[in-house]
């Protein structure tokens, strides 16, 4: 099973604040509900896992963090794993 390592960060960054913006805690939340465990840090959030359900995860992130006020999101996306 092909396995992915993937990192998003979304913005935009909201200075000092002392919660997270609420776009990067939907694609945050996203991702969990998505089934997968998700380190979640000031400037990103990575995930590993399975590809099809990383990839699938990214889209509803995405979604989640567009909906929620973000700007832009950057991801970075890298095969640590392949089938056969």
């Amino acid at each position: 099973m092909t396995q992915l390592d993937a990192e998003f960060t979304t913005e935009p960054f909201e200075g000092e604040r002392a919660e997270p913006p609420a776009h990067a805690l939907a694609a945050r939340d996203a991702v969990e509900n998505a089934g997968l465990r998700c380190e979640f840090g000031p400037l990103g959030t990575s995930v590993s896992g399975a590809a099809d359900q990383v990839l699938a995860a990214l889209a509803e992130a995405m979604n989640a963090a567009l909906a929620h006020g973000a700007t832009r999101m950057t991801v970075r996306v890298e095969r640590v794993s392949q089938d056969g």
